[in-house]
């Protein structure tokens, strides 16, 4: 008998919801199809939702993560460091977010962000350290870049400079299928 399926969300911003893509070349849907490919049944759920904050993920968190729910993919911060946030905000509601996520006992992978240039060198220490910062203090694992391999790669994004084309959201998905796999072995490991 084939064990059920793990329930995913992937719970993010545009990145995640796959703006100016169509919808089967999302984040999400790539990623499970990976993950179908190597034999891992994954139900996977789509809450990305463009130009989300991290204050506004947090504010939609419980009605966007259903009662079920085994692990949770977190990519936001794009946002907040392109307004320029305060890293303190960012931080705060991040560690909100993986304090309810805990709470539930929800597995998380946490994807981290990093600053855009234009803010400064001091901005951007502090804004990149959050991530890591965070994945030490809950003891969560952390993939370092959520654009790593893709960012300012022209042809593997849109035209705005920003968003990832179909290729670059595949090569985003190879980049992080290990992480989500150890992710997924882990709860396999407990379920067990």
């Amino acid at each position: 008998m084939p064990a059920k399926p793990i329930k995913m969300v992937a719970f993010g911003d545009s990145l995640t919801a796959g703006l100016g893509l169509p919808a089967n070349q999302a984040f999400p849907v790539r990623l499970q199809k990976a993950l179908k490919s190597k034999g891992i049944n994954v139900d996977m759920v789509n809450a990305g939702v463009s130009g989300d904050t991290t204050s506004a993920g947090r504010d939609r968190l419980d009605w966007s993560i259903p009662e079920g729910t085994d692990a949770v993919i977190l990519e936001l911060g794009a946002n907040d460091g392109m307004r320029g946030t305060d890293p303190k905000v960012t931080r705060a509601a991040l560690s909100d977010i993986l304090t309810r996520l805990k709470a539930r006992n929800i597995a998380v992978l946490l994807c981290g962000m990093l600053a855009p240039p234009n803010y400064g060198a001091d901005y951007a220490a502090r804004f990149n350290a959050i991530y890591p910062e965070l994945a030490k203090e809950f003891g969560v694992p952390l993939y370092p870049f959520f654009l790593e391999g893709v960012a300012a790669e022209t042809k593997l994004n849109q035209k705005d400079g920003i968003h990832p084309t179909a290729e670059g959201v595949d090569r985003i998905v190879k980049n992080m299928l290990p992480a989500v796999e150890a992710l997924l072995g882990a709860i396999a490991g407990q379920r067990s």
